[in-house]
Parts: structure tokens; sequence; C-alpha cells
């Protein structure tokens, strides 16, 4: 077993520069144990991609992606035939007058370009870790094209025959909600809705991923992004920033000097919380003041 605990699984994420809460620490045990792919929906910028990054580090095991989009193929996800080399085999077999079986003899493994999943699949043991990634933005002709390989760790390739796994890989498939995954998809995956950090576990995360910022300005931003995704200020904005962006936040207050937050370089950097026009308009002076008041502030 890779970890022997939900424990372990914490701790050498964490060791990893990932900080997970004990429901996601418990998905990835089990997924690990039962050697089932996890299946991860939530908020773009929740950490999805970066839990995959880090299981691979923590497992030390390769890191295979396989980025998803609309109008996807199968051979872009698995394999295609290398037809130059095909096409040199069969003129050389010409030359030399060598007619018999000669198609045959170019469907052969050493003519496959491989892709992510079949990659995954040769991948000896201990095996890879096989990041889907974005699954959702795929069409259903693809979410179908994965089941075999999500149910059985195998794929069937038409001129060599069915390709199984050498050791079952790590797999994590994530997903933005951009449009609902077919429910066959779903069955062969544990299931994890990945949300917001709380405020401490985030403001561990930007002292971990940004320790040259100080200890007043990390709990500053952890508090004030806190604040930013709640009731009832959330509504203003059409998307709360993410932890990467909360993250990479910090590190440019640091660059600006910044010792302490206030409403005017909340305003001057609301770009790098945001990502519309709509949004970076809405962080108003007038609503980072009233986001950088404490509680007892607010309630007075």
């Amino acid at each position: 077993m890779p970890f022997s605990s939900i424990d372990a699984v914490t701790q050498r994420l964490q060791a990893a520069g990932y900080y997970a809460d004990r429901r996601l620490a418990t998905a990835v045990f089990l997924a690990l144990t039962l050697q089932r792919p996890l299946l991860l929906e939530g908020e773009p910028g929740v950490g999805k991609t970066e839990l995959a990054k880090a299981l691979s580090m923590a497992l030390q095991r390769p890191l295979l992606r396989l980025q998803c989009y609309d109008g996807m193929e199968q051979r872009e996800a698995l394999y295609e035939w290398n037809y130059a080399a095909q096409l040199l085999h069969l003129r050389a077999a010409e030359a030399q007058g060598i007619a018999a079986d000669v198609e045959s003899e170019v469907y052969q493994p050493r003519y496959l370009i491989r892709r992510a999943l079949l990659q995954a699949l040769e991948t000896p043991p201990p095996g890879a870790v096989l990041l889907i990634d974005e699954v959702d933005r795929a069409d259903e002709p693809f979410e179908a094209f994965l089941l075999e390989y999500l149910g059985e760790y195998q794929v069937s390739i038409p001129e060599l025959g069915t390709v199984r796994a050498l050791s079952p890989p790590v797999t994590i498939l994530t997903s933005n909600r951009t449009r609902e995954l077919n429910d066959a998809v779903k069955r062969r995956c544990l299931y994890h809705w990945l949300d917001y950090p709380e405020r401490e576990r985030e403001l561990a995360i930007v002292r971990a991923q940004a320790p040259q910022v100080g200890a007043v300005l990390s709990e500053q931003i952890a508090r004030f992004i806190e604040r930013l995704r709640s009731a009832p200020f959330a509504s203003a904005f059409q998307r709360g920033p993410g932890i990467a962006e909360s993250v990479e936040w910090a590190r440019a207050l640091a660059a600006l000097d910044t010792i302490e937050l206030d409403p005017e370089i909340v305003v001057d950097t609301a770009g790098i919380l945001f990502k519309q026009r709509d949004d970076v308009a809405a962080l108003t002076r007038e609503l980072a003041t009233e986001l950088l008041q404490s509680p007892e502030q607010a309630a007075s």
C-alpha cells in the first residue's frame, strides 16, 4: 500500500506542499487502497489539478497529464500510428521484393505513438499518476471511450488487441462542472467535491507557497479572501478567487513591499484576484474598506 493510513496521506501531501483536509485525505486513501479512479469536482482554482501533482511527488511516480477539450479524439488520448515510419517500411519491403504479410508487420508496437493513456498503462511498477484534467470539456463519445479504462485499467487497440495495465495507474479526473458528466463515468470512480479551504488551511497554504510574506500580511490575506468568498460579498462577483490567486496575490503584495493591507493596495492589485473586467471593477475602494474591517468593526 502506498500509504499506511489517512494521517500518512495528509503528512506526505503536506510534505509535497499540498494541504488536504481530512475528507480529501480519506478519499485519496480509499482511491489508492481500492485502486479506483478519483473524480474531483469543484470550482476552478480550488486545487484539483495540484492534488495530482502533489500525489506524483508524494508517491515518487511519474505524472502523465491528459488535458481534455471540446472535440478531443481517442487518438489524442491513447495512441496513433506512425504513418511515416510504416510507409518507409512498406516501401523498403517492396524494393526488396518482399510481399508476404508485410502489412501485418507495420502494425506492431514499435510503430505506435503512445499518448498519455497508453503510457499510463505501460508504465512499469509501481506505475504512474494519470491526471485526466477538465474531463467535462470533452464530449460524451470521449466519456464513453474512457469507460473501459476507468473500469478495468485496460484499452482495446483493434490491430493489437487488449492492452492491460502493468500496474494500475493512480488516476485523478477533474471537472469544473461546465456540464454534467455521464453516470457511467461517475459509477466507475470514487467521488469528492473539493471546496474552497477554510481560513486556517488557506493561511497554511499561503505561508508555505509564499514564505516571503510577513506573518501579519498573510493573516490579513487569508481573512480578506475568506470574507470575499462569503455572503453577502460573494454575490458581487462572478467567481471568487481560487487558491492559486490567493498565493499569487500574496507574492505580488510581497513584491510591492506591502506590510499590511489597505483599501488602496487592494484596488490596485484587484487584477491578480480576478480575471474578469466586471469583477475587477466591482472591487471598489468602499467595498475593500468594508472587507478589511474586523468582525468587531463590522458589527459596530
